[in-house]
């Protein structure tokens, strides 16, 4: 197993080999159902955790307990300009060195790799801005395929290499998740719901998640970080009993 996914390696705005930390946000009203995931489209774990996670539903639907996912605006890079920057050359800045941020990459390939996900690395070019990205999972989940729009926009920036702040692009994964493309792209012309993502990122670090993937159960902070299936399949069960024990 991955030492980076064995201990649950989260992304922060210094970049993406940080600790865990836990944090809890407000009851949403479920029973042990409702899984909350704060995440940033540009977050490597945030991808490698939502396969793991994946899995572990799987495991936990043979055993008869079943959960809804739903995903939550974080910004990594929340000085980033609109236009995104020169991945190259904003990671070399951030990181120290053109070295380091290459060694970064690897680790995180590699790290992909063990749960069957190919980065590219090579071919992204951009660190974009990821507003827009949230408002476009925020649309599908008024549309029930949310889960689908995520899968789409990490795959067109971790696998394809595609630029994830280019409206065209975001209409796109939107369509790859079943939504109308052409709704999607007069949504992402104007600024509904942008409010609302800074407004969320902004409650989460309040809230005192500071890190992604962060998992929540009915606003009951599991954990953070791409932490191994069984790992989260325990944490779940954990979680739901607890959760049920408290209003019974």
């Amino acid at each position: 197993m991955d030492d980076a996914i064995a201990t649950g390696t989260v992304c922060g705005p210094d970049g993406c080999d940080e600790s865990v930390s836990t944090v809890s946000m407000p009851v949403q009203g479920s029973v042990g159902t409702r899984i909350d995931i704060v995440s940033d489209a540009i977050c490597p774990w945030c991808y490698i955790g939502k396969r793991q996670l994946e899995r572990a539903l799987a495991t936990l639907a043979d055993e008869g307990l079943t959960f809804s996912v739903h995903w939550n605006p974080f910004q990594l890079n929340p000085d980033m300009p609109a236009e995104g920057r020169d991945r190259a050359a904003y990671r070399a800045w951030k990181f120290g060195s053109a070295a380091k941020a290459a060694e970064l990459d690897q680790r995180i390939t590699e790290s992909a790799a063990s749960v069957g996900l190919a980065f590219r690395t090579d071919r992204m070019t951009r660190t974009p801005n990821t507003i827009a990205a949230h408002r476009l999972v925020w649309l599908a989940g008024q549309q029930g395929v949310q889960d689908a729009a995520m899968e789409a926009v990490f795959q067109a920036y971790f696998v394809d290499g595609r630029d994830i702040g280019d409206a065209g692009v975001l209409a796109d994964c939107g369509a790859v998740a079943g939504l109308a493309r052409a709704e999607v792209a007069d949504f992402l012309a104007g600024d509904l719901a942008e409010k609302e993502m800074r407004a969320a990122d902004q409650a989460a670090r309040e809230a005192g998640v500071s890190g992604v993937p962060s998992f929540f159960l009915d606003g009951y902070g599991l954990f953070s970080g791409a932490m191994p299936a069984e790992t989260i399949a325990t944490a779940l069960r954990r979680g739901r009993q607890v959760l049920r024990e408290r209003t019974a």
